[in-house]
């Protein structure tokens, strides 16, 4: 396995674990009132957002050339960091 691939498939399983999140915050939040829905509502909104871009992001990686894969790699992580940050934002706010 090359290290784009690798790479690839670590990226894959980071976004599953966030889409996992997202789906666990909606369920969370169903028993909410809801004006405390609507607010929470708006943050996964966004999130999902930044997993769609970040989505995309990963199938230009899979099609890029060996070469070219590098100059992606910044945007794919920056793009797992912010949904990292939503979703620990969500949580401890979930949790409080």
């Amino acid at each position: 396995m090359s290290l784009k691939e690798a790479y690839k498939k670590k990226a894959e399983a980071e976004l599953e674990l966030a889409q996992a999140r997202l789906v666990e915050f909606k369920a969370k939040t169903k028993s909410f009132t809801a004006e405390t829905r609507l607010k929470y509502a708006e943050q996964v909104e966004n999130l999902e957002h930044g997993v769609n871009a970040t989505q995309i992001k990963i199938k230009e990686l899979g099609a890029a050339g060996e070469d070219a894969w590098e100059h992606l790699k910044d945007s794919l992580e920056s793009g797992l960091r912010s949904i990292s940050t939503g979703v620990s934002d969500i949580a401890d706010k979930l949790k409080g």
